[in-house]
């Protein structure tokens, strides 16, 4: 046991909660490194019941593994053991049970029971479940992902909420099906949930204010330069030429400047489609440069104004806007802990070690791309995120 737990006689060393990707490879570095941890959530429950069925992940399979500290726990071991077909890019069932089995391979104890709240007390944190249930921990760790974070343009904001829903909300792509649907956006989210809608037989449009679609990796000759292409694209392929091999080192993100921080991590993760969406997206009607300045539901159907006058009547609206870090949007983090948290915009603002203002309250993932740059939005940020918490745990 880890000499934390001989001076400390809570229930743990350090609570994780959230059961994702990122909760799940802290769990394993930390379990490795004698840390006594208990994991709070259903594992991979966002991917499972809020990510559009039939996606296909955006990142490379060679940065889609979940991160553990001998590397066994791989992408590719999962499809061995369990002889899921191989496929590039990576299937969201194929990454759902890759991360189930991932979690089936730890020792760290597991409650399926949400956390409800946390307080401080005398130094460490009690955290209650849904259940009733007390735990305290020296430590918290928060990897709760982004489920609470939809991005929901005000202009939506009176429809009847039959009628409009995020893509990160679960409304599954059969509940569509032979509808017509606004699809507003150009990111990955919108772009391929509107693939599957056509695929699905419905009547879609893609409404984007942008002047014009992007693609990413469409200049693939750019990938096979050898080591000048490994000069300017890290192996996780998170943002163009240059700034790929920047976000890769999150150490050094962490010291630039904030306002040329974000510049840099919007550059990265600026609205665009994997560069396989345009053919299935051949039957779909693509509206580019334009934003809605009404909606409002009639009947059993949506009216849309568009902001050059043109009209549009549709069954639903599926909204690929993104989502925006607010950690106060979390139900289970009190007002008065919230007001103790140092933040940028909503998100934490994070010292080594993931390190809130609040002393042993760490976030990781999402939450931290503010801080630590772009790359803690993919699965490849795991890698960094676990190493880096464990050791500053360690060094406690």
């Amino acid at each position: 046991m880890h000499m934390l737990s001989r001076s400390f006689s809570g229930d743990c060393d350090v609570a994780l909660i959230g059961a994702g990707p990122y909760g799940l490879s802290a769990a394993a570095h930390l379990k490795a490194s004698g840390f006594g941890v208990r994991l709070f959530g259903e594992p991979m429950d966002f991917w499972a019941s809020k990510m559009p069925q039939g996606m296909l992940l955006r990142s490379p399979r060679v940065a889609s593994s979940i991160s553990d500290p001998n590397l066994r726990l791989t992408l590719e071991a999962y499809e061995a053991v369990s002889g899921a077909e191989p496929s590039a890019p990576v299937r969201l069932d194929t990454f759902v049970n890759y991360g189930r089995w991932f979690q089936g391979q730890l020792s760290a104890e597991l409650d399926r029971t949400p956390v409800a709240s946390i307080e401080r007390q005398n130094g460490h944190f009690r955290l209650t479940t849904r259940a009733g249930q007390a735990v305290t921990s020296r430590y918290v760790v928060v990897a709760a992902g982004i489920g609470p974070f939809c991005n929901k343009p005000s202009v939506f904001s009176s429809l009847n909420p039959a009628h409009v829903s995020h893509c990160y909300e679960g409304r599954t792509i059969g509940q569509l099906a032979g509808k017509r649907i606004a699809v507003i956006g150009a990111g990955q989210s919108a772009l391929e949930s509107a693939a599957l809608l056509h695929e699905a037989g419905s009547n879609v449009e893609v409404i984007a204010r942008i002047q014009a679609l992007r693609w990413i990796g469409m200049h693939t000759w750019l990938h096979h330069l050898g080591p000048l292409s490994r000069m300017m694209y890290a192996k996780h392929d998170v943002g163009p030429a240059g700034v790929s091999r920047l976000v890769a080192y999150p150490r050094l993100v962490r010291h630039i400047p904030l306002r040329l921080k974000d510049r840099i991590r919007k550059r990265a993760v600026r609205p665009a489609g994997s560069r396989w969406l345009p053919p299935r997206l051949a039957g779909v009607t693509l509206t580019t440069g334009r934003t809605i300045v009404k909606a409002e539901s009639r009947g059993d159907e949506v009216r849309l104004v568009i902001d050059d006058g043109s009209e549009r009547r549709v069954d639903h609206v599926l909204l690929g806007t993104g989502y925006r870090v607010d950690v106060s949007r979390y139900d289970f983090l009190p007002a008065n802990l919230v007001a103790d948290i140092r933040q940028l915009d909503g998100s934490p603002e994070l010292g080594r070690g993931f390190c809130s203002s609040v002393p042993g309250l760490h976030f990781i993932g999402a939450t931290a791309a503010r801080s630590f740059g772009p790359l803690l939005y993919f699965v490849a940020g795991t890698e960094f995120a676990s190493r880096e918490l464990t050791s500053r745990l360690r060094r406690s």
